[in-house]
């Protein structure tokens, strides 16, 4: 948790704004005149200053900040730089945040954690787009202490006509993101006025110096007022005992009360013993991390939360966030991600992007959805839809239960932050209970009712080998259907292109499919490239044990060429095909299928004869033919 203000705890701020406007020289300045830069320090700046400086003879104190080589020569913030000092009565932590658009990710992981916000102005060049790029994330991420830093007033004779005028410039431009309240100081970093003292260069400012303003830095409010713990890890060292981890959020947990599993008032558990820091204790408080364990044989893992039947958290598969797209590639509606919200890790989907941030006015405009697309740095608003229902709350209920991040499914780059801002209403969907199980269906038929996937390169012989399957399963009596890839892009997803989210939403439709034969007692069989492994474990989740068989035909990538029966890899090498499997877009080989079938060729019976044999070979453990 934070420091609370007025507390011996750390006060956390960033500094943050447009390039150049000062913010590692004000930082250096601080840390300077607290006495915070040790001698050693001192000497290895003079050092950096000779080499690298802009201030001539003097110190250049913005490089007391610039760990990168790449920072010194450029003069510039690329990472996010944290520092310590402190004064007779408070200590501070301090993230010095990228000015630069392309940083502007670095930016926000600062924010993330920060108690106040020093939002820098270069008082000659005035409110600049990025000024309220940054304005938007930190209220976004709730930092709620803002001190508007006009630095450089030095450059303009320290006017205080000027100071004015941008202090009104920046209520206007930051009064629709929803910041009402902001300190405004003016100073130069350079030479340290106002930072610690008012300086006298600027007698018409009565305010507050920087470092009396972020001394005021209020007590931010407890995260949740009933218990509740996101479980990180579950301890199982031996038969006799089972630990649940966490880190407790709200008020004092004791041992003796009951706590819900996701929220489910049918599934509660009552604390047994609770261990902090390797001792037993009979209570614990806010931000304690703990081991509990719990009076009943409750199924509890990873990603769920316990809390007190009194805590306001909500379970839904929808929600509405404010999001900041953080990766070089776009993003359009309908795409999926994974979410991770506190310890839990979803898939998600784009449902609806409804407004994006205009840094020109600084007003939310309508998303023109499909055409429009999520480019780095844009902050949006949206609904954001789930697998399935999660614990959540709006951020500014819990900061731990309404943060996320959205995480790409292949490269698993973190590409978006975001708050939940409205937890909406569960669809209206039940399961109908079916009265004949998918088990009686497969009995009626006297087979065992499955999956066989297989995936491959294109012209790996997929096609071929499924066929077959279905051909010799049929003759020996076996309910069978056989999913092509081609095939169902005549039909079920004819509707869909071969963009990234295309793809990903065309094997998520043929797997459901797949699944509703399965639950029909049928054996289905799949032919797909499937290229990803997050697809193909997507698509095993929806079965139970058994019931899935992955079978990868590796084919090499040579070979697969050579046969090339559509013309589709010399398209690809001449570039008239873009995103082709195996030329310019990756294929990830299964780590551990249930059949691997290495091929050269399938073109003989007794070849397919023999590819057919190691299928039914390495499943016979649990046969498509019922023994």
């Amino acid at each position: 948790m934070p420091a609370r203000a007025g507390s011996p705890g750390v006060i956390r701020f960033i500094t943050c704004g447009s390039v150049d406007d000062g913010k590692s020289t004000l930082i250096g300045q601080l840390l300077a005149l607290t006495g915070s830069l040790l001698e050693d320090q001192f000497s290895a700046l003079r050092q950096d200053s000779a080499r690298y400086g802009t201030q001539g003879s003097n110190l250049d104190l913005a490089l007391a900040l610039d760990g990168l080589l790449a920072e010194r020569e450029q003069g510039i913030t690329i990472d996010v730089a944290y520092r310590f000092f402190a004064t007779a009565t408070h200590k501070f932590i301090v993230a010095d945040c990228p000015g630069h658009a392309q940083y502007t990710r670095n930016m926000a992981t600062g924010a993330s954690t920060a108690d106040a916000a020093v939002v820098l102005v270069d008082a000659r060049k005035g409110i600049l787009p990025q000024t309220i790029r940054h304005s938007a994330i930190v209220q976004m991420f709730g930092v709620r202490h803002i001190v508007l830093a006009i630095n450089k007033m030095d450059a303009v004779d320290y006017e205080q006509a000027r100071f004015d005028q941008l202090s009104r410039d920046y209520a206007a431009r930051v009064k629709d993101l929803g910041i009402a309240q902001f300190t405004a100081v003016p100073v130069c970093a350079l030479n340290g006025a106002n930072l610690l003292s008012r300086s006298d260069a600027m007698p018409w400012y009565q305010g507050p110096s920087l470092l009396d303003e972020l001394v005021r830095v209020p007590a931010k409010a407890t995260v949740a007022d009933a218990p509740q713990l996101p479980v990180q890890l579950v301890l199982r060292p031996n038969q006799d005992f089972r630990g649940i981890c966490g880190t407790l959020l709200g008020n004092s947990l004791h041992i003796g009360d009951t706590l819900l599993i996701n929220a489910d008032r049918a599934r509660s558990v009552r604390v047994r013993t609770l261990t902090r820091a390797g001792h037993a204790v009979t209570s614990a408080i806010d931000g304690d991390a703990l081991v509990l364990t719990v009076q009943e044989d409750a199924d509890i893992a990873r990603g769920d939360v316990l809390s007190h039947a009194d805590a306001k958290v909500e379970k839904s598969d929808r929600f509405t966030a404010r999001l900041l797209w953080m990766s070089e590639s776009s993003a359009r509606e309908g795409q999926s991600y994974w979410l991770k919200l506190a310890t839990r890790t979803i898939n998600a989907r784009l449902e609806d992007i409804s407004v994006q941030l205009n840094l020109e006015t600084s007003q939310l405009q309508p998303f023109n959805a499909p055409e429009s697309e999520l480019v780095c740095n844009t902050i949006c608003e949206c609904t954001i839809r789930l697998d399935s229902a999660i614990v959540m709350q709006r951020f500014q209920q819990n900061d731990t239960l309404g943060a996320f991040v959205l995480i790409d499914r292949y490269s698993l780059a973190t590409v978006a932050a975001g708050v939940v801002t409205q937890v909406n209403a569960p669809r209206n969907i039940t399961r109908h209970p079916a009265l004949v199980s998918s088990s009686e269906r497969a009995q009626q038929k006297q087979q065992r009712a499955r999956c066989y996937w297989f995936t491959g390169l294109s012209g790996a012989g997929k096609s071929t080998i499924a066929t077959a399957l279905d051909r010799h399963l049929t003759s020996a009596g076996q309910h069978c259907y056989v999913l092509d890839g081609d095939n169902v892009r005549h039909g079920l997803t004819k509707h869909l292109g071969f963009s990234e989210s295309d793809r990903q939403e065309n094997i998520r439709l043929v797997a459901e499919t797949a699944k509703l034969m399965v639950d029909a007692g049928l054996v289905v069989i799949v032919s797909l490239i499937s290229p990803f492994r997050a697809d193909r474990d997507a698509a095993r989740a929806l079965f139970q044990t058994g019931e899935f068989i992955e079978i990868f035909v590796d084919t090499p990538l040579n070979v697969v060429e050579a046969r090339d029966p559509k013309g589709l890899y010399a398209k690809a090498r001449s570039g008239q095909l873009k995103g082709f499997t195996g030329i310019d877009a990756p294929y990830e080989a299964p780590l551990r299928p249930e059949v691997h079938l290495q091929t050269q060729s399938a073109g003989s019976d007794r070849e397919l004869s023999a590819l057919l044999a190691d299928v039914l070979t390495a499943t016979s453990g649990s046969s498509s033919v019922e023994e």
